[in-house]
Order: C-alpha cells, then sequence, then structure tokens
C-alpha cells in the first residue's frame, strides 16, 4: 500500500492518492485516508455538499459516506448529499437506504442532521443558471467539431448554493468523455439538460469507439472542464477505483476534481480494460440488475463493441428490464442508428434532442448510411429481454427470447465471448506486436471481480 501527495499544480501527482493497480484497500485504510484528507481540507462550518452515484455506479458508498460522517461531525456547518442521477429515474426511498447503508425513513440515525437528496431533473426549480459558454469557446473546447452552438451552464441549486462541494465516486472507461468521474459528476451528474445534450452529441460526433477508454483531456472532458470554472462553489473530489461489481477499492485520489480523477484514470486505465488477441464472432453481455432499462444498459455494448468481429452479434441479456428508457420515451421513436444515418439526414434531425440521438448512435455502433444504399452497420445488436419482439425490432434492433438463451452452451463455443457482469470492464483488442503486462489480461473476467487489476 503507498500513499503519495504530489506537489506540481496541474498535475495528477497534486492530488493525495492510496493504494494502486492491482491494490486492495481495507475498510481502515479507506477510512483513515478519508479523515487524513478532510482534516486538511478547509471545511469548518461550511455547508457542504456531498455529489454522489446513483445506483448504476459501483461503488462502497456506505463505507465512504460512514467515514466522512465521522470525519466532518462537529465541522461541517450542514451536509447535504445529492445523488448524480444526470437524467436517469430517480431514487426512491428504499433505493436510497440500500445505496447509502441506513435503514429507509431512519437516515437520520446513520447520517445525523444530513439531508439526502435525489437530482430532480424533471423539475425547474432544481436549476440555477451560471451563465453560458459561447460558441466561439465551444468551437474551441471541441477542437472544431461543434461550432455553431453555444450552450446555457445550469446546475442544481444546492450545489451552487454550498460552500463547497465534493464530488465522491468511482472512475471507469466512458462512452461520452473517455473515464469517467471527476468534473463529469457535476456535468452532466447534477446539470441542466442543455449541457448534457451538447455534450453528449459532441462524444457521438466522435464516435463511442474511438472515445472510450481514451486518457487525458478529450473534447467532451474540455467542455465538462471549462463548465465547471463557473460553479461558484469550491470543489474538491475523492475519486475512486473500484473492483468492477464489488466494494473493493483498488485506490482511492483526493485532491481538485482535476488532480484527482487524473490520479484515479491513471489506475483504471490499467484496471479497468481487458485485452483480448481475437474478436468474436458473438458476444453475450449479462446485464447486472442495478441496470434497469436499456438506456442504462447500453453500457453492456460500449464496453465489448471493440471485441465484436465485422458482422458479429451482440447480445444483451437482461430478462428483468421491461422498458427501452423510462426517461426518455422518445428514443423509442427516433430507434436506434449510426452516426452518420443522423448527419446524412441533420434537417430531419437536428431538432431532437441531441443527448437521444448520442444514446442511440452509442448502442447501435459504427456504420455508414447514404441516400442511395441506406443504414449499414458494423455489427448485429440483439435484444434478449422483457422487451416484447415488436418493440424491439420498432427501434431498430434485432431480438431474441431471452428463454431461448443457453449460457452454459454458448460459454462452451469457442466462437462466444461471455461476460457475465457487463458494464463496466471495457473490452478491446491487443494492438499488434504488444504482449501482456500492467492491466492488460487475456480471457474473461469472472462474477466476483470483473476488473483485471
Amino acid at each position: 500500500m503507498s500513499e503519495t501527495f504530489g506537489t506540481n499544480p496541474g498535475d495528477p501527482a497534486n492530488a493525495a492518492v492510496i493504494g494502486g493497480v492491482g491494490e486492495r484497500l481495507d475498510a481502515d485504510q479507506v477510512t483513515g485516508f478519508v479523515h487524513r484528507c478532510l482534516a486538511g481540507a478547509d471545511l469548518d462550518a461550511k455547508r457542504v455538499c456531498l455529489v454522489v452515484p446513483d445506483r448504476t455506479r459501483t461503488c462502497p458508498l456506505p463505507l465512504i459516506m460512514g467515514a466522512f460522517r465521522d470525519a466532518l461531525a462537529g465541522r461541517a456547518k450542514e451536509v447535504t448529499v445529492l445523488i448524480a442521477l444526470g437524467t436517469h429515474q430517480g431514487h426512491s426511498e428504499e433505493q436510497l437506504a440500500e445505496h447509502l447503508g441506513y435503514r429507509p425513513g431512519r437516515s437520520e440515525d446513520t447520517y445525523p442532521g444530513w439531508r439526502i437528496l435525489n437530482h430532480e431533473s424533471w423539475l425547474p426549480e432544481t436549476f440555477t443558471s451560471l451563465g453560458s459558454i459561447s460558441a466561439e469557446r465551444v468551437g474551441e473546447l471541441t477542437g472544431g467539431r461543434l461550432t455553431d452552438a453555444g450552450v446555457e451552464v445550469r446546475i442544481n441549486r444546492h450545489v451552487a448554493a454550498a460552500d463547497v462541494a465534493i464530488v465522491v465516486g468511482p472512475v471507469f472507461p466512458h462512452e461520452v468523455v473517455g473515464f469517467s468521474g471527476g468534473n463529469k459528476y457535476f456535468f452532466p451528474g447534477v446539470s441542466g439538460q442543455e449541457l448534457i445534450d451538447l455534450s453528449h452529441w459532441v462524444g457521438a460526433l466522435i464516435t463511442s469507439a474511438e472515445m472510450i477508454g481514451t486518457r487525458g483531456v478529450t473534447p467532451v472532458r474540455a467542455l465538462i472542464n471549462e463548465a465547471c470554472t463557473l460553479i461558484p462553489t469550491e470543489r474538491l473530489a475523492l475519486c475512486l477505483v473500484v473492483a468492477s461489481g464489488t466494494d473493493t477499492l483498488h485506490a482511492a485520489a483526493f485532491g481538485t476534481p482535476e488532480d484527482a480523477w487524473a490520479a484515479a484514470a491513471d489506475v483504471s486505465a490499467e484496471t479497468h480494460v481487458t485485452y483480448l488477441d481475437r474478436a468474436y464472432p458473438r458476444v453475450l453481455s449479462i446485464m447486472p440488475a442495478k441496470y434497469e432499462d436499456i438506456w442504462t444498459a447500453a453500457k453492456g455494448f460500449y464496453k465489448l463493441e471493440p471485441i465484436v468481429a465485422d458482422g458479429g452479434e451482440l447480445i444483451i441479456y437482461a430478462p428483468h428490464i421491461s422498458q427501452v428508457s423510462v426517461m426518455h420515451p422518445h428514443i423509442a421513436e427516433i430507434g436506434y442508428h449510426n452516426r452518420d444515418y443522423f448527419l446524412g439526414q441533420w434537417d430531419r434531425f437536428s431538432g431532437q434532442p441531441w443527448g437521444d440521438l448520442a444514446h442511440s448512435t452509442h448502442l447501435r455502433g459504427q456504420g455508414t448510411w447514404d441516400p442511395e444504399y441506406g443504414e449499414r452497420n458494423r455489427v448485429r445488436v440483439t435484444l434478449a429481454t422483457g422487451i416484447g419482439e415488436d418493440v424491439v425490432r420498432s427501434v431498430n434492433l434485432d431480438y431474441r427470447d431471452p428463454a431461448s438463451i443457453d449460457r452454459a452452451a454458448l460459454e462452451a463455443d469457442p466462437d462466444t465471448f461471455v461476460e457475465p457482469h457487463a458494464g463496466e470492464v471495457l473490452y478491446r483488442l491487443r494492438p499488434p506486436g504488444h504482449g501482456a503486462g500492467g492491466g492488460e489480461t487475456d480471457g474473461r473476467s469472472d462474477d466476483t471481480d470483473g476488473a483485471t487489476g
């Protein structure tokens, strides 16, 4: 176990870091680290807003929040816990209790004096405006990919009203921004729709296949960082590297959201990316129950698309899912199409929500479109879920009855790759001439730790 403190501003080494690739931190190490970091922060008599992930992200929040509770006791003037839902559906009291580790209706027993709130993106009064980013500046930040659209920057009012906002959450490869975490918990985590739509569409223009797992400050990350400069609140972050599907922490980093995120992303890049030597004609992506609709379960495609052979099939297996999207029903009208399908008919689609278009392209994957031959996609995307065949085919995806999926037979098939806990670990093909090493591994992740560290 190692703990380091850097001295170069703007460098990931400037964050306080504990753990690393392949390490497994115990509860005492994590608690002690949180206490030391918060002891050095200016939090006395301050209004503190803790921005934390929703249930679709693996994170040992009861452990972390317990450490924050004890470290802030007698210091913070008030504490608000804000669930960074983005545009996901809100959590019920029972879900919040399970997520944060308290008895339903009895949060006061575990977190005395704390407010625990959903980010209610569906209510206009949730937001306050921070200003805007001009079209010219958007063009600069996105490398010229989007030059004719400025954007209003709105954020949850509880963040803007706090003295200190602390992001607490994991870092994983991400289809829109490269690696999740850090400032992404502000935008889109507790953001207004305008920046969500614009940033996701920039990611779609680049494509998920090119963006996901890209290290450093991507164009979307640059846009998010720019928006964060408008937040009047002091910003800090505890960024975590979690073994996928478990409560095991490999590493944690504390500092500014920029520095802590960069330090954690370096570890995530060697932990949550698995390299294989071949592509597969068929991939079975088994989705955990925490993904409640295709809008969230689409991560089972993003993270595995790179290892599907040209013309191959990726099957999203989730019998528990019965809806395409709870919060974005309009996606059922748009359907799932590749980027060029929309760009080639932009007059028809430019007025649609750009976030919905982006999600559509991310799940449909790489492909082309032209007026003569129509849409051609690199791989087939098949849903084996609780969604009816008529609905699945109407959104331009293939259908399989989930009862027809024989997991054992598919696992025994040398031309099928089965991922039993899809959604967080990214699979890639190993570049020619690169042997295994560091976070690169061969084979399939197991049910207890999908990470490769």
